[in-house]
């Protein structure tokens, strides 16, 4: 009885050791799976996020994210705000931009002990894009401008160039219905699908329904434009199958050249001084291309126009040039030395201030100074800049004298010869000349008889010539021609200061001249070029 319980104990013993043997590798195997678990479990990420660049998942048991680093397509740094585990950058970016993400996180106490108490994290992706589905639309009658996109888009800018309007959307979409302003026209727009980036502007054409071939101009027909604004047309089919191998017709002509932007797209870049200030500017197409939303020209045609050049642009420039008694003064830098930047100065002129050269100005010279009005003074100066460079008979504001004017600033072709103020007095019948702050001299005259009198006024010098034939008609009817006159400056019709053989000076005795002694008057008319202001009181 004794041995056979203690068979039976030893027999219970050795199977308790052998299920121990037998248990012993599953329960090995089980704890390197919780392991496993534990280790995957405690490990962070970084994932791409819906709203942000990227979000940052934290492991079991949580952890703290201790350093974010971001880095562009370069390798320059981005500067990024973490919220929540999101990583928003504080810069646009470009959509499809090519990022670096490095995640530095914590794990907490008990998993680091187990995982290592630090993980680094790293992401590569490009920031989100989208497209236009198309960017020419044919549109019913009262049809909103929809825009279609191949990804949803969370921001959206759009409107004329230079002034697009942006609307942020409450959750991303797919399409947008914008009002339609007009039955045909042309906008920018500019998407992203997210509101942390940039993105660059398409435009958008819209055309009525039909099946006539049209075009919209942009700029708009019937407005202003600078003289060196580009003209983009954009038709509704192919502009091969709508123009062949022609281009639209510009006139007048102009400085530069059309070419291709797409398909549908051409535009003509202004060169050089391109249109001209002041000029009409038309663009007409073949017959049957209906020119649409235009506010000026006709079904085929369109015009636009270039504001003339500012008055007060004139006497600055004139003023630069040495050709006016004044200086001029610029507040900021002075106008960049190239065409467009000159040009859009003569329509829209810096400020500044003007000054007088010389102390002794003749008062009655400085009453007539006006920088902002064209006065006798500026039509000297320009008749003076208009003669030196070949240009004189030239209407003063034409787009030729403004391109000498413009260029001679570029290159500052000044004038060194000063300038000259000469005096009449009737009264006391003397010449004073003046020129460059001093008198040169003073001398007695002849001035008109009370039958032909010299016209009082301020006159600019017209034509200047060292000796000719004067003739005309005595007050009593008979005519004279008197050949050999020397020194001659005709400064109002046929009056003119010039040299003649009299007994005596100093009383009326012309038909309307101001007369010299010949010596006196060869002294006078090296002062007195085309341009130069008499005035006669």
């Amino acid at each position: 009885m004794a041995v056979g319980s203690l068979e039976k104990i030893t027999t219970t013993k050795g199977r308790s050791s052998l299920w121990l043997i037998l248990l012993a590798p599953g329960a090995l195997l089980v704890v390197v799976v919780v392991a496993a678990i534990l280790f995957v479990a405690s490990q962070p990420s970084v994932v791409s996020d819906s709203t942000a660049l990227a979000k940052v998942t934290m492991a079991l048991g949580g952890g703290k994210v201790l350093s974010v680093r971001v880095t562009g397509p370069t390798g320059k740094t981005i500067p990024v705000t973490l919220s929540g585990g999101r990583i928003f950058p504080q810069i646009k970016l470009r959509p499809n931009e090519r990022v670096s993400i490095v995640a530095v996180v914590q794990r907490p106490g008990w998993i680091g002990w187990l995982t290592g108490s630090r993980d680094k994290e790293t992401l590569t992706l490009n920031t989100p894009s989208t497209a236009l589905d198309s960017q020419y639309l044919t549109l019913a009658r009262d049809a909103p401008i929809r825009l279609s996109f191949n990804h949803p888009i969370s921001v959206l800018s759009y409107g004329q160039p230079g002034a697009l309007v942006r609307h942020a959307f409450a959750k991303p979409e797919v399409e947008v219905a914008l009002v339609r302003p007009s039955v045909a026209g042309t906008i920018d727009v500019a998407a992203a699908p997210r509101t942390w980036e940039s993105a660059g502007t398409t435009r958008v054409t819209w055309f009525p329904a039909g099946g006539a071939a049209s075009a919209v101009a942009s700029p708009s027909p019937g407005t202003s434009i600078s003289a060196t604004t580009p003209i983009i047309l954009t038709f509704s089919k192919p502009r091969t199958q709508v123009l062949g191998s022609a281009l639209p017709k510009l006139s007048p002509a102009a400085a530069g050249h059309w070419s291709s932007v797409d398909s549908n797209t051409m535009v003509f870049k202004p060169s050089g001084y391109g249109f001209g200030l002041g000029a009409t500017v038309n663009v007409s197409l073949p017959k049957g291309v209906k020119l649409v939303g235009a506010s000026s020209g006709s079904a085929s045609s369109g015009s636009w126009t270039v504001p003339p050049g500012s008055t007060v642009r004139v006497n600055q420039i004139l003023a630069q040039l040495g050709y006016l008694p004044v200086r001029w003064h610029a507040a900021k830098r002075p106008v960049r030395l190239t065409a467009a930047a000159q040009l859009t100065a003569a329509i829209k002129p810096p400020r500044g201030h003007f000054s007088f050269i010389y102390r002794d100005t003749p008062g009655s010279l400085v009453a007539l100074w006006n920088p902002n009005e064209q006065t006798v003074v500026t039509q000297g100066a320009l008749n003076a800049f208009e003669n030196a460079r070949g240009l004189y008979g030239e209407d003063p504001t034409s787009s030729q004298v403004w391109q000498a004017l413009i260029g001679a600033a570029i290159s500052d072709q000044r004038s060194r010869f000063g300038y000259t103020y000469v005096m009449v007095s009737e009264t006391s019948e003397t010449l004073n000349l003046w020129h460059s702050g001093r008198t040169v001299l003073s001398t007695p005259v002849n001035t008109g008889i009370a039958a032909a009198p010299t016209a009082t006024g301020v006159y600019p010098v017209f034509e200047h010539i060292p000796s000719g034939t004067m003739s005309g008609t005595n007050p009593d009817g008979s005519h004279y021609s008197d050949p050999g006159i020397p020194w001659i400056s005709y400064f109002n019709g046929g009056d003119a200061l010039h040299g003649f053989v009299r007994a005596s000076y100093g009383f009326p005795q012309s038909l309307g001249c101001v007369e010299m002694p010949p010596a006196t008057a060869g002294q006078v008319y090296p002062y007195t070029p085309i341009g130069t202001l008499v005035n006669v009181e």
